[in-house]
């Protein structure tokens, strides 16, 4: 959940990017780090084998700068895809303010993508959530990969993915495409959140088998943020070299 350090005057929210092994979750955390200046990212870590699979998760704390006189941190992270790890990807989860979930456009790939967001589902009712939060948590679909040529049809993926119309984006995260605009939806969602306390940004998405999604957001008395404030710093992230869009 977000946490509000008042001492400090520092906001930090936790994103984790989900989905199938080999998807994509890494290269978009990867994209980020090296589009991001220095002085907005932290050390973005891995743990990964001999194949480039992350075994455990990616961390990488993006300072958006001030809001109201606190410091805003999105930790992003990502979780094995491998089915074997799935302990792991639970404990990942835990406390996650907004999801990504990276699918793969191969076509081979189409039940693994299934797969995965089942799997998603099962970790989220396994946590000691209310129904209030497993019914708010923001998410973003990003649909990988889409310079195959044999991809499949975005509207085959939205069918079997995402039939509750969240956010979604085209990319090619190899290449940067739809990674900077998948971040700063979601960040733009979990902000939304935290300031609208109860209202939703968004109407919440649907995941397969799954009736509710968590959210757990600060109210919005801890932070004090205004709409106005909330304006300013999609205005900031959006001229940010990060956020803009490729030419």
């Amino acid at each position: 959940m977000a946490l509000i350090n008042h001492r400090a005057h520092e906001i930090h929210f936790k994103v984790v990017y989900f989905g199938p092994g080999l998807g994509g979750k890494t290269t978009n955390l990867r994209f980020l780090h090296e589009r991001l200046p220095a002085e907005r990212r932290g050390r973005l870590l891995s743990i990964a084998t001999d194949h480039e699979r992350t075994l455990f998760f990616d961390f990488l704390p993006v300072d958006l700068g001030q809001v109201n006189g606190f410091l805003t941190r999105f930790h992003l992270y990502t979780v094995p895809g491998q089915v074997h790890y799935r302990l792991s990807r639970r404990a990942v989860l835990q406390g996650a303010d907004g999801l990504v979930f990276v699918a793969d456009s191969h076509p081979a790939r189409e039940r693994a993508n299934v797969e995965s967001l089942a799997d998603l589902a099962s970790n989220l009712r396994s946590m000691a959530l209310t129904p209030a939060q497993l019914e708010r948590i923001p998410m973003v679909f990003q649909w990988n990969k889409r310079d195959l040529p044999a991809a499949l049809p975005v509207e085959r993926l939205r069918a079997a993915l995402n039939p509750g119309c969240a956010p979604e984006f085209e990319a090619v995260a190899c290449e940067g495409r739809g990674v900077s605009e998948t971040l700063r939806t979601i960040c733009k969602s979990v902000l939304g959140r935290l300031v609208a306390g109860e209202r939703s940004l968004a109407p919440p998405p649907t995941i397969t088998n799954v009736r509710r999604l968590p959210h757990a957001a600060a109210s919005v008395s801890q932070a004090a943020l205004s709409k106005q404030q909330m304006m300013w710093f999609f205005s900031a992230t959006a001229s940010s070299s990060v956020f803009r869009k490729k030419a």
